[in-house]
This record gives structure tokens, C-alpha cells and sequence, in this order.
């Protein structure tokens, strides 16, 4: 289609919504001009004119209020679902890492080689740590630094073993971790003192 047929179809659209507005003002006018011829002559037909537009709103009032209560019911069961259901995504992701485990266990029940066995547990925690990766979950490095209260949570003091120790973590009994810059759990260190 060339661009002339195609602003001549606009200027025709334009043209046709120009019309439809005026017809739809004419009509509106029509209609106040009839209101007020009626309504001296006749109150009793403007009350109930009144009557029925003050009926027509309170019918639309009551369809909106039943819509809205509609939607906030239905909002508060995909709420509940969302809640119920937010970490089944999670557990799936969770299930290969739990057959890994399974399987490690069998090997050690069967008495396997000690060394494919401490392999194949290294294979199941890398497996784990990239998904918690993928899951934005990172292990807080505590060890040598200094000691942070939002992050760190002192399980002990003990003596530095040097000065510039002192204020900074000696050693990480339990490893925090993160979630999108969250603390998830904070990490339990020995503090230098």
C-alpha cells in the first residue's frame, strides 16, 4: 500500500470521527433541549426523570462494587497461590541435587573406592553451589576481614594472634550468605580481640 493511500485512509478515519462526535453532540443537545422543554410543563415527569437516572446510577454503582469485589477476591487467591506455591520452583531445581545424594549414599553403604566417593561429593556440592548461584545466593567471605555487624555475628572473642588482627575475623565457625545483596543468614565468626 503506498504512503498516499495510506494518508488518504487516515484523513478518511479523521474525517469519519469528526462526524460521529458531531452526531453524538447534536444528539446530547437534542436531548437537553427536550429536558428543558418538558421540564416546566411538567415536574412530575422531570422527578421521575430524576428518579430513573438516580436508579441507572445506583445499578452501575452496584455492578462496579461487584467487579471490584470480584477482583479483589480473585487477587487474594492468586496471592495465596502465589504464596503457596513460590517455592515449588525452588524444590523441583532442589530434586536432582537430592538423587545425587542418594546415589552417594548407595556407593557408601556398598563400600565403594574412597577417593570416586569424596569425588563424587565434591561433584554434588559444586552441583549445589551453582544452584544456589542461579538462585542469586552468595556465600558472605568472612575470614581476614573486618568484623561487620550486619553481616557477621560474633560466636566468640579471642586473642589476636597479631596486632593488625585485631577488629577482624580470625576464623568462620558457620558461613553466612546472601541473597540479592540480603543478608540470608548472617555468619557466625570468632572475632580477634
Amino acid at each position: 500500500m503506498s504512503k498516499k493511500n495510506k494518508k488518504n485512509q487516515n484523513e478518511e478515519a479523521k474525517v469519519a470521527q469528526e462526524e460521529i462526535q458531531d452526531q453524538e453532540a447534536l444528539n446530547t443537545e437534542q436531548q437537553a433541549n427536550e429536558n428543558e422543554q418538558t421540564a416546566p410543563d411538567d415536574p412530575e415527569k422531570k422527578i421521575a426523570d430524576l428518579e430513573a437516572q438516580v436508579e441507572h446510577e445506583k445499578k452501575e454503582y452496584l455492578f462496579l462494587m461487584a467487579d471490584f469485589e470480584n477482583f479483589r477476591k480473585r487477587t487474594l487467591k492468586e496471592k495465596a497461590d502465589l504464596i503457596k506455591n513460590g517455592a515449588e520452583s525452588a524444590m523441583r531445581d532442589l530434586l536432582p541435587v537430592v538423587d545425587d545424594l542418594e546415589r552417594a549414599i548407595d556407593a557408601i553403604n556398598k563400600g565403594g573406592d574412597l577417593d570416586s566417593l569424596k569425588e563424587g561429593v565434591d561433584l554434588i556440592y559444586n552441583k549445589f553451589v551453582k544452584y544456589l548461584e542461579s538462585q542469586h545466593v552468595k556465600a558472605i567471605d568472612s575470614t581476614g576481614k573486618d568484623f561487620d555487624t550486619d553481616v557477621h555475628e560474633a560466636v566468640t572473642m579471642f586473642p589476636a594472634p597479631d596486632p593488625s588482627m585485631k577488629g577482624k575475623v580470625i576464623d568462620t565457625t558457620i558461613k553466612g550468605y546472601m541473597i540479592n545483596d540480603k543478608v540470608l543468614r548472617h555468619a557466625k565468626v570468632v572475632v580477634g580481640s
